[in-house]
């Protein structure tokens, strides 16, 4: 359905309706899968539905463009995050960037953001590149294995190298990352099966998660007290965040400074594994991809040890991350409620409607994209700012991801180095996909070769 053709006219139009039914119905299929649902709905019954989950309660779909602009963007001010992130998300992970909305929000964005500038990021490289040769190490080349633990390892030691340098032990990153893994999983039991919710609470399961986060607190508590009585700097995140001052001059309190470090654990890791996953998965689907990669590589040896040049010059690299970012973006919804009933080419939005955004709908629509289904990094090379309208891996508007910039450095020395050191074995089969809170890989088994 077009709503375009609804904007100079005075006649409403009314969203198409999933009945309640139809939710139960496909219940066991959603919890494990809920994208062939939603994609199914949008072919039916065009790019905005509302889908009846119970109780009097929806939840309107959307794979219009233009209609997320205008939430995130032009008419931003109306929009708030829902409460899956600023209750259901918060109450494992706590107050910070991610989950906090107003006063809150703004306050920490304006303290953090500096420690993401460019210039102050340009100082982790190293670290990050520490991380990510220690860890393709472990890349095993006699047999296929399964890729995902490499990566989901590498993103977090890249995180915790970047935050804490050498402060964290093997045993508290093993149990941050197990905790990180427990509560995602229960959180996605929350929002997949909200009839089940009183289940849920009663049986102490929820209580349970919560405990896990607060052992996570501890965890965390520990690292910086070592840290601040150590009294050495290392110019890692840890200690940008121990010196940022409001403009009062005071800094966060202990309680928030936890709460932004486990934030940027879960944010931090999360997303980037997958997505080098899928960026492997890929390169193994396009064996001529990975010939280009290396001709990067080669022609830029001489910044090994400058690494932001290094990233700078390797222009085909990181389309190929960003056509991956595209194809499988890890965060592939983006929620929002509007604050005060609102409307957009004709529809209108009650007040307090439930919108949830389908970005890896947006990026595979065939009216925003020529041949959707491919696998074509050029298209970044030749066309990005036509594409940008479209494309939305980090957000957009003001809650854009904070760390947008680091994974994208990231990304690029693990690609550039990954290809360095292997060539990935072509695979044919087609690319699975397990969608809980972020956008995972499943079953993302690979086999690798040595370069010589």
């Amino acid at each position: 359905m077009d709503y375009s053709k609804h904007t100079e006219s005075n006649a409403k139009v009314k969203i198409p309706e999933v009945p309640f039914f139809q939710f139960v119905k496909h219940s066991l299929n959603i919890l494990r899968n809920p994208l062939p649902f939603h994609h199914e709905n949008f072919e039916k019954k065009g790019d905005i539905f509302r889908l009846n989950i119970g109780l009097g309660n929806s939840v309107v779909f959307s794979r219009n463009a233009d209609l997320l602009r205008y939430a995130l963007q032009k008419n931003q001010k109306n929009y708030k995050k829902s409460k899956i992130q600023t209750e259901d998300l918060a109450k494992y992970i706590g107050f910070g960037l991610l989950t906090s909305e107003g006063e809150l929000w703004q306050k920490q964005r304006k303290l953090i953001q500096p420690a993401f500038h460019k210039h102050q990021l340009e100082k982790l490289l190293e670290k990050i590149h520490q991380a990510i040769e220690s860890e393709l190490t472990k890349i095993d080349c006699d047999k296929p294995f399964d890729i995902f633990p490499i990566f989901n390892d590498l993103a977090f030691q890249t995180v915790v190298k970047a935050l804490f340098s050498s402060e964290a032990t093997t045993a508290e990153i093993k149990r941050l990352q197990e905790i990180t893994e427990q509560n995602q999983e229960m959180l996605v039991k929350e929002l997949r099966q909200p009839y089940l919710k009183w289940w849920f609470v009663i049986s102490g399961k929820i209580k349970k998660h919560i405990n896990y986060t607060n052992e996570a607190r501890a965890v965390l508590k520990a690292i910086v007290e070592r840290r601040k009585k150590s009294e050495r700097k290392h110019n890692d995140l840890l200690d940008m965040l121990l010196e940022a001052q409001y403009e009062d001059g005071t800094s966060m309190s202990e309680k928030q400074l936890l709460d932004e470090i486990l934030i940027l654990f879960v944010a931090g890791h999360e997303t980037t594994s997958n997505a080098l996953c899928f960026v492997c998965e890929l390169l193994a689907r396009n064996p001529e991809t990975q010939v280009k990669i290396v001709e990067e590589v080669q022609k830029t040896e001489g910044f090994s040890n400058d690494y932001l040049e290094w990233i700078k010059q390797s222009t085909y690299t990181k389309c190929v991350i960003e056509e991956a970012l595209r194809l499988y973006p890890p965060a592939y919804f983006i929620d929002r409620v509007n604050k005060e009933s609102d409307d957009f080419e004709g529809i209108d939005i009650p007040k307090e409607t439930n919108l949830l955004f389908s970005i890896y709908e947006i990026h595979r629509h065939p009216d925003y994209w020529e041949n959707p289904l491919q696998f074509l990094p050029e298209r970044f090379m030749q066309n990005k700012l036509e594409y940008s309208k479209y494309y939305f891996p980090f957000g957009a508007g003001q809650r854009m991801c904070i760390g947008n910039n680091f994974a994208m450095y990231e990304m690029i020395l693990a690609v550039l180095e990954l290809m360095r050191r292997f060539e990935i074995l072509e695979k044919k089969t087609p690319i699975k996909i397990k969608p809980l809170i972020t956008l995972k890989p499943f079953n993302s088994v690979l086999q690798f070769k040595a370069r010589a």
